[in-house]
């Protein structure tokens, strides 16, 4: 992905979204475009208008950590967009090539070591999965599978929750508040685009969404960025209904670039009875299979 076009965008679109008032400016009249003024950006990171429509037009390479964080603070950017915006500063400078080459191993080919499935399926109480940064699942267990029956179902979504999220019908069935589903999709994906933006696969993941989904497009427009930490979500099963579950996501220290997400619901609540429901459905069917791959004594 081109970096000065990635600068760019990411600043102009974080300029539009403070106004006058959120900056303490007054906000004058005859104002043309939405949010600041070049002028009152630069002012704001105490830099000569100049400077900051060079940074703004993409010129980030050899800007200083000090100017970096001046610009953040004007710009009131959270600790995700500070983050995107030092990895957009690194790869102007050319400074990540060191972790380039670990990153573009984590393709879906990877395969985890036993181990890590081991402490996968270990975790019986909810499901848990282990991803990238273009959110392919590369491992799970056998609840999570269960979990994402209508991903896993369909191999055209490529074991993707970004392809499931916007090509797949079954994902508005499966999240019942879709539209926030998506922001965050597109938010994890534009985040890694600045993390990596040499990575191929992720090129190819955004040009077949923009090129198959109005809803990605219109999204990855909007230069969002977020990371994937805790929260609660809200998902609707196929099988057991209605579940609502907290999440925390960890990063894997001895893969750079995964992380292992841990669904949990609340104990005692109607989500814990139906994630110990799916379990049992799960663990029956994979009875039954299992059984029908055995070869029968004569």
């Amino acid at each position: 992905m081109d970096n000065r076009e990635e600068v760019r965008e990411f600043l102009t679109s974080r300029r539009a979204k403070i106004s006058p008032e959120q900056a303490d400016l007054p906000a004058g009249s005859r104002r043309r475009v939405p949010g600041l003024r070049r002028s009152e950006v630069a002012a704001l990171a105490d830099m000569s208008v100049e400077y900051y429509a060079k940074l703004e037009r993409g010129n980030l390479a050899g800007a200083s950590p000090a100017v970096l964080e001046a610009l953040a603070r004007a710009l009131q950017l959270d600790d995700a967009e500070r983050a995107h915006l030092l990895h957009l500063a690194q790869a102007a400078d050319g400074s990540d090539v060191l972790t380039r080459t670990r990153r573009r191993t984590t393709t879906r080919q990877w395969t985890p070591h036993r181990s890590l499935q081991w402490t996968l399926d270990a975790i019986t109480a909810g499901p848990a999965v282990v991803c990238n940064g273009r959110i392919d699942i590369l491992a799970a267990n056998p609840l999570a599978r269960a979990f994402y029956t209508d991903l896993f179902a369909n191999a055209d979504n490529q074991r993707n929750l970004a392809r499931f999220q916007f090509l797949d019908p079954a994902s508005r069935r499966f999240y019942p508040d879709w539209d926030l589903f998506a922001d965050m999709a597109v938010a994890i994906l534009r985040r890694e685009a600045g993390r990596d933006p040499h990575d191929k696969g992720l090129h190819d993941l955004v040009g077949e969404l923009s090129t198959r989904s109005q809803d990605f497009r219109t999204r990855w427009g909007a230069h969002n960025v977020r990371r994937h930490g805790t929260g609660t979500k809200r998902f609707r099963h196929p099988a057991v209904g209605d579940l609502t579950l907290a999440y925390e996501s960890l990063d894997l220290a001895a893969e750079p670039g995964l992380n292992m997400t841990i669904y949990s619901a609340e104990p005692g609540s109607p989500s814990e009875e139906g994630l110990r429901l799916l379990a049992s459905l799960a663990a029956t069917e994979e009875a039954a299979a299992s059984s029908s791959r055995t070869p029968s004594a004569d």
